[in-house]
């Protein structure tokens, strides 16, 4: 089996196996391979296996999908290339390790019995239906944390002064027209 093995810090080290012809990727809970990361999309691509091919298929996601660098719409994936979805970098690794950066003496981790879950980090593991969510990889680890507030929230202070000032110019010109009016007119002929 082909495994994608996710490169991006805070993910890294965790892996997907691909063993079902169609895995959904994107950052809500209903896709097979759920990344809950902001630059990925709610429904961000789709995996699919054809014979020996890995095939990836963008469903139109905000910030792209990308091999090797290259902005794809649906491509085939190959053993070493990288994948990106958004901001996420994951690369393909074959089943018997093809694609893996050359360690010194070290051999491919033994494979994961099937209703096993989840493992210790960098090893594989197996679901025999439905996907797997990317948290449940994590071993205590939590997600990198993103600041959602862009602007501070004004201060009624400055809303109120505002307001005060427009108040008292708008009094102002109502005044003085009121005086160029009644007063122009009004006014008693000099004798």
């Amino acid at each position: 089996m082909s495994k994608l093995v996710l490169l991006t810090e805070g993910f890294a080290g965790r892996t997907y196996e691909l063993n079902v012809e169609k895995t959904t990727v994107g950052r809500v809970e209903d896709n097979a391979f759920q990344i809950a990361e902001p630059s990925v999309s709610s429904h961000h691509a789709e995996i699919i296996l054809k014979g020996n091919d890995v095939v990836i298929k963008d469903l139109n996601s905000t910030n792209g999908t990308f091999i090797n660098g290259e902005k794809i719409t649906e491509a085939v994936l190959k053993p070493g290339q990288t994948l990106k979805f958004g901001q996420v970098e994951l690369r393909l690794e074959g089943k018997d390790g093809a694609g893996a950066p050359a360690a010194k003496g070290a051999s491919a981790p033994p494979a994961a019995p099937a209703q096993k879950k989840t493992q210790a980090s960098g090893q594989t593991s197996r679901i025999q239906r439905g996907g797997v969510k990317l948290d449940e990889f994590q071993e205590g680890k939590q997600a990198p944390k993103f600041q959602t507030t862009a602007f501070a929230k004004k201060s009624n202070k400055v809303t109120i002064i505002f307001i005060s000032i427009a108040i008292v110019l708008v009094l102002a010109i109502a005044i003085f027209i009121f005086i160029a009016i009644h007063g122009v007119s009004g006014a008693a002929p000099a004798q």
